[in-house]
């Protein structure tokens, strides 16, 4: 079992920045790969970002670039830090984990592959 709670949403600026913090409730961290995803109204779940155990990271592709993940596996957080922000970046985040197996650093893009997931916290970004 798992427990996320995501930190750091808020209203910016266009071209602002922002960091999402996931926090993680789990006895193994190291055994899930982390992902952000987001939501606008009226549009899908999408994929932003993964990290695997070791730190590897992987990025859809309009984030890259912009949008950079992180985890501290001693603190079990995962991170999103956000940077030129656009008001097409206005959603819900969301934090979620995907267990994997031990020593894999496999990353989905899928959010059905994601067993946990936040509670989400809103990005809003003002042109």
């Amino acid at each position: 079992q798992a427990q996320l709670v995501e930190y750091g949403g808020g209203l910016v600026q266009a071209g602002g920045s922002l960091r999402l913090s996931c926090a993680a409730s789990v006895d193994t961290f190291l055994s899930y790969a982390m992902g952000w995803f987001r939501q606008a109204p009226g549009k899908k779940r999408e994929f932003v970002a993964a990290i695997s155990w070791s730190g590897a990271p992987y990025y859809a592709g309009a984030m890259k670039g912009r949008f950079t993940i992180s985890r501290d596996n001693a603190k079990k957080t995962v991170y999103l830090q956000m940077n030129s922000l656009k008001p097409e970046d206005t959603a819900v985040y969301y934090c979620a984990a995907d267990s994997v197996l031990s020593g894999s650093s496999f990353l989905s893009a899928a959010s059905e592959d994601y067993e946990y997931w936040g509670q989400g916290t809103q990005v809003t970004v003002s042109s």
